[in-house]
């Protein structure tokens, strides 16, 4: 049951993420969304910095600090009202999908698993064979998943 549960989660965050990944392919303006947008509604920054009740030079820091990455998402959230925007923040899996992730790492953790004991095994001079070995990792793997312990992000 707990598995089912925990299947559900999966799938129904993997939905949301996948509308995400639409997305990166798009690339960020040179100097940061909050400078290409300012710009292009011929925002002075005495305007921007009006609208966020801050000097111009306030909120030139802000697109810099964009630009270089170190504007906290309060701050994006904050000049993205003030250009009547709205933020979108999100996460996009390297692997595609969670259960893609999950399943890459659960692989991993089994063969780990299995070769360690497959290296005890031959030093007993009780070695199996490497068909054995790659279902033993395989159901190892399966066994991963539907547990998913903590240890498997170690």
């Amino acid at each position: 049951m707990k598995y089912k549960k925990q299947l559900l989660i999966i799938t129904q965050l993997d939905a949301q993420l996948q509308k995400l990944s639409l997305l990166d392919s798009t690339t960020l303006p040179t100097g940061g969304w909050v400078k290409a947008i300012r710009i292009a509604l011929k925002m002075s920054l005495r305007q921007l910095g009006e609208k966020l009740h801050i000097t111009s030079q306030s909120a030139r820091e802000i697109e810099e600090r964009e630009a270089n990455g170190s504007l906290t998402l309060k701050g994006l959230r904050e000049a993205a009202n003030a250009l009547d925007m709205k933020l979108v923040y999100g996460f996009i899996p390297k692997d595609d999908s969670l259960k893609k992730m999950i399943e890459k790492k659960a692989h991993e953790v089994a063969r780990h698993i299995v070769m360690q004991t497959s290296h005890s095994m031959k030093l007993e001079d009780q070695e199996n064979s490497a068909e054995r070995i790659e279902q033993a990792i395989e159901e190892k793997a399966e066994e991963l998943k539907r547990e998913m312990p903590r240890y498997l992000w170690d």
